[in-house]
C-alpha cells in the first residue's frame, strides 16, 4: 500500500528495503514519492544521515544476494584405505 505523504527518517528507510525487492520504482511508489525517483534517493539519503548510517543509492539497502554453496565441512577420509 502506498503511502499518502512522502515518508521520511527511518520509516522511509524501513518502507524502501520491505519494498526493496520489487526494485526501486514501486519502493518510490509505496514510500510515497510517486514517481520521482531523484527525491526518493535524496530523502534516503538524508535518512540514513540522519540515523547514521551511509546511504548512498537505493541499492546500499538491499540485501546482498545469499551463497548459493551450503555451509557445512567436509568429511573425508584421512587416506584411501581408512574412513
Amino acid at each position: 500500500m502506498a503511502s499518502s505523504a512522502p515518508l521520511t527518517g527511518a520509516e522511509l528507510i524501513d518502507c524502501a528495503r520491505a519494498n526493496g525487492k520489487e526494485g526501486i520504482v514501486a519502493a518510490c511508489q509505496r514510500c510515497g514519492y510517486g514517481e520521482d525517483l531523484t527525491a526518493f534517493e535524496q530523502a534516503l539519503h538524508q535518512a540514513g544521515d540522519h540515523i547514521g548510517v551511509a546511504i548512498n543509492h537505493f541499492e546500499d539497502l538491499l540485501e546482498p544476494p545469499a551463497d548459493t554453496r551450503a555451509e557445512g565441512i567436509e568429511v573425508a577420509p584421512d587416506s584411501y584405505n581408512q574412513l
